[in-house]
Parts: C-alpha cells; sequence; structure tokens
C-alpha cells in the first residue's frame, strides 16, 4: 500500500520551480507606504501578469503595479495541470453562442495564444518544458463515445477538418495505451508547460522592465473610482486605471458573485516511471483530456511521472475560498482510484504529490472581459479551469483597453458579452452542490458501465437544461 500523498501547502510543480534560483526570483516585498500609478493590477497569476507585459509592450513608459495575496504563481496559475490550449474544443457551442464567423476568430486567437507563449519561452530562455505535441480529447467509458460528433461535424462544415481531428480506439492506443479508452479526438493546436516555471519566469521579466510586484499584499478594498484605489493593510495604490485579475476570488466581489461559481480541482503526482510510461506508448507530451462531466485531465513530465487530475470537485457550499480548495483529502482518493482505473499498471508507482485550487467556472464555460461603469477598471474572469492559453489573450484584451489603443483582439466576442448570471444566493450554493453530487455519483456509474439512476441523472442534467454550458 502506497503512503497516502502529503499536504506540502504548494503544487508539486510550484516547489520544482522555486527551488530553481532562476524561477524563486529576486524578492518581491509587500506595499508598504502610499503609492501612485498608471495602472494598478489586482492579481500576479497569469491574466495580471500576461496584462502587464503587454501594457509595457504597448507602453514602456507605463507605471504598472501589480498586488498579489501570496506569491506570483502561488494560485491557479502555479496549481493548474499545464495544458496550454485554445478554444477548438467548443467550437460547436462557440458557433451556437457567436455565430460562425466570430467562433472562428475567437478559436483563430486561442491557437495564436498556444503558439505565442512557446515563441515568448523560446525568446527568453525559459525553460518551462513547453512542447507542442497537441491535445487528445478520449472516452473513457462506453458513454462517452461519440460525445464529440457536434464539434467534428461543425469543424467539417466549416472546412476546419484539419483542426479536429476524429481517430478510433486503435489510434488512440496507439498514442496512450489505457485500457479504458476507446475512440477519441485529436488537435494538433495543443501544448503542455510546467505552468509555474512559465508563471515565475514571467515575474522575472516584469521585473526586469520595472512592474513593480508586490507580494504577500492583500487588497482589502478597492475603490473603483477615478482614481481607482486599492487599499492594503499596510499602504495604499492610487492609479488612473485598474485591472482585475483575480479568478475564483472575484467572487467575494459584489458585482461577480453572480458571474462566476468556484469549484476545486484536484491532481496528483506520480513518481517517476519512464518505463511503465514507454510501455503505454506515451512518450511524448501530448496533453490527454477524456468526455466527463467532472473532466479528467493528464499529462506527464520530461523525467517520467504521470500528473492526474479531475476537475468540477466541490468540498463545500463553495461560498467562501477555504483550505480545503488547496487540499481535500477526499478529492484526493478519488483522483489515485481514477488514476488506477485508467492506467492499472501505476497501481505500485508511489504517489509523491497532491494538491488542488479552486477554478472561476462562468455559466458559459467561457471568460469574459469588460470595463466597470466607472471605465477605468477593467477585468477578465471565467476561465473556467482553462486558462493558460486564454490569459495570454486575456492580457491583449486588458492591456489594450486599458491603454484606449485598438486591437482585433477587442472585437471578439468575448469581450464586454454579458456573463450567464447564476441565482442568487442561497440557491446558488445549495443548488451548485446538490447538482455537483449528483454529476459525481453520475460519472461514476458510468464509468461502472452501469446506468445511473434516473433522478441522480435528472439532477445531473439541471444545470445544461436551465442554460449553462456546464454538466452532462
Amino acid at each position: 500500500m502506497n503512503a497516502f500523498p502529503p499536504n506540502d501547502g504548494r503544487s508539486w510543480w510550484l516547489r520544482e520551480a522555486l527551488a530553481i534560483p532562476e524561477f524563486l526570483g529576486e524578492p518581491a516585498s509587500r506595499l508598504d507606504g502610499d503609492t501612485k500609478a498608471d495602472v494598478v493590477i489586482l492579481g500576479g497569476g497569469y491574466t495580471g501578469m500576461w496584462t502587464a507585459w503587454f501594457l509595457k509592450e504597448l507602453d514602456p513608459g507605463v507605471d504598472v503595479v501589480l498586488l498579489e495575496q501570496d506569491i506570483c504563481g502561488g494560485g491557479p496559475s502555479g496549481r493548474n495541470g499545464g495544458f496550454v490550449n485554445s478554444f477548438w474544443d467548443d467550437l460547436d457551442f462557440l458557433v451556437d453562442r457567436f455565430g460562425d464567423e466570430a467562433a472562428v476568430r475567437v478559436c483563430r486567437e486561442g491557437q495564436t495564444s498556444v503558439d505565442a507563449i512557446g515563441s515568448f519561452l523560446d525568446e527568453h530562455g525559459i525553460d518551462a518544458w513547453f512542447a507542442a505535441d497537441g491535445s487528445l480529447s478520449v472516452a473513457s467509458s462506453t458513454s462517452q463515445i461519440g460525445s464529440w460528433a457536434d464539434v467534428v461535424l461543425t469543424a467539417d462544415r466549416l472546412g476546419l477538418d484539419d483542426e479536429i481531428v476524429a481517430v478510433d480506439r486503435d489510434e488512440v492506443r496507439g498514442m496512450v495505451d489505457s485500457p479504458v479508452f476507446h475512440g477519441g479526438v485529436l488537435s494538433k493546436h495543443g501544448a503542455t508547460v510546467q505552468p509555474a516555471r512559465l508563471a515565475r519566469g514571467l515575474r522575472r521579466l516584469l521585473m526586469e522592465r520595472g512592474v513593480r510586484i508586490h507580494e504577500e499584499t492583500h487588497v482589502a478594498r478597492f475603490g473603483a473610482a477615478d482614481p481607482a484605489v486599492a487599499e492594503t493593510a499596510h499602504g495604499t495604490v492610487r492609479a488612473g486605471s485598474a485591472v482585475i485579475a483575480v479568478n475564483a476570488w472575484a467572487q467575494h466581489w459584489r458585482r461577480f458573485k453572480r458571474a462566476i461559481t468556484v469549484r476545486g480541482s484536484y491532481i496528483i503526482m506520480t513518481a517517476p516511471a519512464p518505463d511503465l510510461l514507454a510501455a503505454t506508448n506515451w512518450t511524448n507530451a501530448l496533453g490527454v483530456s477524456d468526455h466527463r462531466s467532472a473532466v479528467h485531465y493528464v499529462r506527464t513530465t520530461p523525467d517520467g511521472r504521470i500528473a492526474f487530475g479531475i476537475g468540477g470537485m466541490q468540498p463545500d457550499l463553495a461560498r467562501h475560498i477555504d483550505p480545503r480548495f488547496a487540499y481535500d483529502e477526499a478529492s484526493v482518493r478519488v483522483a489515485i482510484a481514477d488514476l488506477h482505473r485508467m492506467f492499472p499498471t501505476f497501481r505500485d508507482v508511489p504517489i509523491d504529490a497532491a494538491w488542488g485550487g479552486p477554478i472561476d467556472v462562468s455559466g458559459d464555460h467561457l471568460p469574459f472581459f469588460g470595463t466597470l461603469e466607472s471605465g477605468n477598471v477593467h477585468y477578465g474572469l471565467g476561465f473556467t479551469g482553462n486558462g493558460v492559453g486564454p490569459a495570454h489573450l486575456a492580457g491583449r484584451i486588458l492591456a489594450h483597453r486599458v491603454l484606449s489603443k485598438y486591437d482585433d483582439v477587442l472585437a471578439l466576442p468575448l469581450v464586454d458579452v454579458e456573463p450567464r448570471r447564476f441565482p442568487p444566493e442561497p440557491i446558488r450554493s445549495v443548488g451548485a452542490a446538490v447538482a455537483n453530487r449528483a454529476i459525481h455519483r453520475r460519472d461514476v456509474a458510468l464509468d461502472e458501465e452501469t446506468t445511473p439512476n434516473p433522478f441522480v441523472d435528472f439532477v445531473a442534467k439541471l444545470p445544461r437544461r436551465l442554460g449553462y454550458n456546464l454538466g452532462p
């Protein structure tokens, strides 16, 4: 019996990165005193840091202050699975929501961001394990077979069948041989990355370019006025413009409380087992996910580990982001059992680490961007667990919006779209918990190739019946 993985406080990714001087970087002290800036950014994850990067690209003289309550990369940006994807998997929904032309533009811009992140890392010599080996979405139970039909048919109708390719069972197992894999869909426009190395490398470059980063600086109060005012325990920033890039923590803001809901995502990391990986034919950095409602996402590391994640978990009513989102023993046990079902040859391989993180779920399963009524405060939220690639696009959108410089990205339908609102409390939290539990129970039944309880099946499907792009 393997020892149960401990709560190490940080993700395996971040601990690995911080052990290397290049990624540890120079200290970024907390804000101490009052200051002024052209732009204040709330949040030191990918969205906040890419926004700072593009602000400096567009106007090297702009004075930017970035405030982070933990350390840069300490939140979801250093805790995610490291999948750098575009929007091609959502093509059918994008077409239904925005029409053919706009949907393809969103996917193309997402694809541009995937490529641009790789180029950025190469140009600046950041070894973040970026590998553009594509992404594979599979059926991990017979119930999931054909779940990709709508997106494949939509791609074929639009003449985009080279972007999304259906693959049969034998082709899937030739790439990753799992006894539970059936057919699937392959996209060449996907990559994997060591997410904390990406975040910390970006942080270093921002500091070199003069961005004033203050870590361990919690914003206690924020005033969306002219100037925008960010108040912390030890100082204040007044700025002509502000960017809100706080991910799941936006649920604590009245303005966004019904625009997002929060779920947990949990990852386990095996010990290195390169020979076992080779025996499954998985010798590259191909990212793999399945078509469950509570999705499994799986990738490898250069030294032969499997990082196995499960999304859509909920440790409580999700009214507050508490420590269970960072580590929840029950969710970790589920992830371990699901790993062993998918890759039974790894049953005797130790689990070296486990961690979790909150994700900001939007009703459309898509990010949204906009500006508050004051006209000088901008936001990007709702990445729904798929933010590594889209956060780069977010940075471009928000930087151009801040500086009032036009770019085609500002015409994307994700900009100034009204997010689909969730019900008010207490319906939201209680209803989400009940639906989420039903979704999980339904997934387990289908994994076991049994028929879900009819009532459980009905409740699991309620979010989609109510118009949300969530659940089965």
